[in-house]
């Protein structure tokens, strides 16, 4: 009889686990040159845009009173994006998914995105942020199609 895939695999040891997400980390900052200092510039200017931004502002301002908080998560999260830091432990999808957004507001947030990685971040660094950040964008707005009732065929984008 053949094995299974192997999620069945003996878990690793809380040792064993620090060490390998270190590892991973420590991988993920030399392939890119993105470290936490690089996360924190990266989310502060990205969302000073956001702020100034006559599409996207509207939309956070009617969601956010206090910019800390809100800061400090998305620097947590993008961490675990980009470094596989693993201190993100939140569910952005419901959040997204009351917002009164679509297909133009996910690629103003994309074009914001990427001209700020690109400011900030060397070449390798940038592609690294943006292969995620365009998934997920696609998973958020799906989400939020869905959330409306509407499911999006292969390509399609979603229009309120």
């Amino acid at each position: 009889m053949t094995e299974p895939f192997p999620f069945h695999a003996t878990p690793y040891t809380p040792e064993e686990a620090r060490a390998r997400r270190e590892a991973a980390v420590a991988r993920a900052k030399a392939e890119t040159g993105i470290d936490e200092a690089l996360i924190d510039q990266l989310v502060e200017r990205f969302y000073d845009k956001v702020r100034a931004d006559d599409l996207l502002a509207p939309v956070f301002a009617a969601q956010i009173d206090d910019w800390g908080p809100h800061l400090a998560q998305m620097k947590l999260f993008w961490g675990s994006v980009a470094l596989s830091t693993g201190l993100y432990n939140g569910r952005p999808m419901p959040k997204h998914m009351r917002l009164p957004v679509d297909a133009e507001h996910f690629d103003r947030w994309l074009a914001l995105f990427e001209a700020t990685a690109r400011e900030l971040l060397s070449p390798a660094g940038a592609e690294h942020v943006m292969v995620r950040a365009r998934r997920i964008a696609e998973s958020l707005e799906l989400g939020v199609a869905n959330a409306n009732n509407v499911m999006l065929g292969v390509g399609e984008r979603y229009r309120r």
